[in-house]
């Protein structure tokens, strides 16, 4: 049987595509290297709470557009990202707010933060910032940057502030008001009942093969679709002809705990070095849960080798520059879309791979 596309990765740009096609008539076969739908977004029902897999999932957006075509497939709760820093043993709000401020040098106004940040910021004199610690020292002041962004920054990248590139911090998001809401986005939430529900819907009545390996599969059979889309790694679809892309993983240790609140928020940053993992998840807090028992997730930031799980593309110069020349040979593959995350090389928020998406179905539906 021939289909009129092949969507390989049943993620969210992958399921998207697949149900604005099948909208418009065409057959598609979804395949899936892992043995579930719904990639980084899938959610594992573990004593009743809805785990997010592969990290926290916070919908967040401004696009209207995008909220209203994701609310088709699930209603969507008020839940609201704020999460807490824990370094050593103090406490802090983020983003980086009056909150946080005023813990951290026990002040009430806005005036006296910025004060105190201004004369930090000037003592250090850094004209021109040679790595992230400088250009983080520069724009945040020494307290900040050494109790909230150098020890995370570090496990994050997994190697030293000064070793990392300046522009991995363009600008540090201050809010000079008491105001713990982590997103500027008009529209936020957690789908009630999860992700995977939504994927399911917008797959349903398509065809779709999981723990199927594309270029096996596509060995067999050649023939099987006109069309590919493919998001999976882009240097793989062409044998890291080129050279392999970085990426960083991330290690998920996973524990169900016989208390019904563990740290009273869902996520939880651990900013000093010295704690191996970056963060703590737990799940139930996304969906305001009030079971017996609780799930939390320890997060650890690791390099990423080859046959682990690629999470974040290393978007230095380097590696765009080398991604800019697989780019091109994605150009000449006829009858291929690469899109997504790992085929476009870029870290997308939820919101922007379903923008992408449906600017990819515009042009080629």
């Amino acid at each position: 049987m021939k289909y009129n596309y092949l969507i390989v990765g049943a993620g969210l740009f992958g399921s998207v595509f697949a149900y604005e096609a099948k909208k418009k008539g065409k057959t598609c076969l979804v395949i899936d290297k892992r043995d579930h739908i719904a990639g980084n977004i899938y959610c594992e029902e573990i004593e009743g709470i809805n785990v997010h897999k592969y990290g926290a999932h916070i919908f967040h957006t401004s696009n209207k557009k995008v909220w209203e075509y994701i609310n088709q497939f699930a209603e969507f709760n008020n839940y609201i990202n704020s999460p807490v820093a824990v370094y050593k043993d103090e406490l802090y709000n983020l983003p980086f707010n009056m909150n946080t401020f005023s813990k951290m040098w026990g002040i009430r106004t806005p005036q006296e933060a910025k004060e105190i940040i201004r004369k930090q910021i000037e003592e250090l004199n850094i004209t021109e910032p040679k790595n992230l610690e400088e250009q983080a020292l520069s724009l945040a002041g020494r307290d900040v940057y050494e109790k909230l962004i150098k020890g995370y920054t570090e496990k994050q990248w997994g190697r030293p502030c000064t070793e990392l590139p300046s522009f991995i911090i363009k600008r540090l998001p201050f809010r000079f008001i008491y105001d713990n809401n982590y997103f500027n986005d008009r529209y936020q939430g957690i789908p009630i009942g999860g992700y995977t529900k939504i994927v399911e819907k917008m797959l349903d009545g398509i065809d779709v093969k999981t723990g199927t390996d594309y270029f096996e599969f596509i060995k067999e059979n050649p023939d099987i679709a006109e069309k590919t889309v493919f998001t999976g790694m882009i240097d793989e679809y062409f044998g890291y002809r080129l050279g392999a892309l970085e990426y960083r993983s991330v290690r998920f240790e996973t524990e169900v705990l016989d208390t019904d609140n563990y740290q009273g928020n869902a996520v939880v940053n651990y900013t000093d070095r010295e704690v191996p993992y970056t963060r703590i998840i737990e799940h139930k807090h996304f969906e305001f849960g009030k079971q017996e028992k609780t799930v939390i997730s320890r997060e650890y930031s690791s390099e990423w080798h080859q046959g682990m799980e690629p999470y974040y593309p290393v978007n230095d110069d380097k590696n765009n520059a080398l991604f800019e020349e697989y780019r091109k040979l994605a150009e000449k593959e006829e009858n291929v879309i690469f899109g997504g995350r790992l085929g476009n090389y870029k870290y997308y928020d939820m919101d922007k791979v379903i923008e992408a998406a449906l600017e990819t179905c515009e042009k080629e539906l």
